[in-house]
């Protein structure tokens, strides 16, 4: 399983399931992480947590915690 988390910078891939339960998923799913949503990962912090991301015209910071729970493919 190839999550938001392992993506590289300046890579762009696509939501394939949000992961997770209860109010969690629904923070992440409320955010506009939804299934076949295309991600930029634009960079991360210097200590590598949180990293920022852009979808949907916005630019969002997540926790890597997070972004493990977003499973993802990667679009060539």
């Amino acid at each position: 399983m190839y999550t938001l988390k392992d993506a590289s910078i300046g890579s762009t891939v696509k939501v394939v399931k949000v992961h997770g339960e209860g109010p969690v998923r629904r923070r992440i799913m409320d955010m506009g992480i939804t299934k076949d949503c295309l991600i930029e990962l634009i960079r991360t912090a210097p200590l590598g947590d949180p990293i920022e991301v852009t979808l949907r015209g916005y630019m969002l910071s997540l926790r890597k915690a997070d972004a493990a729970m977003i499973e993802v493919a990667l679009m060539k």
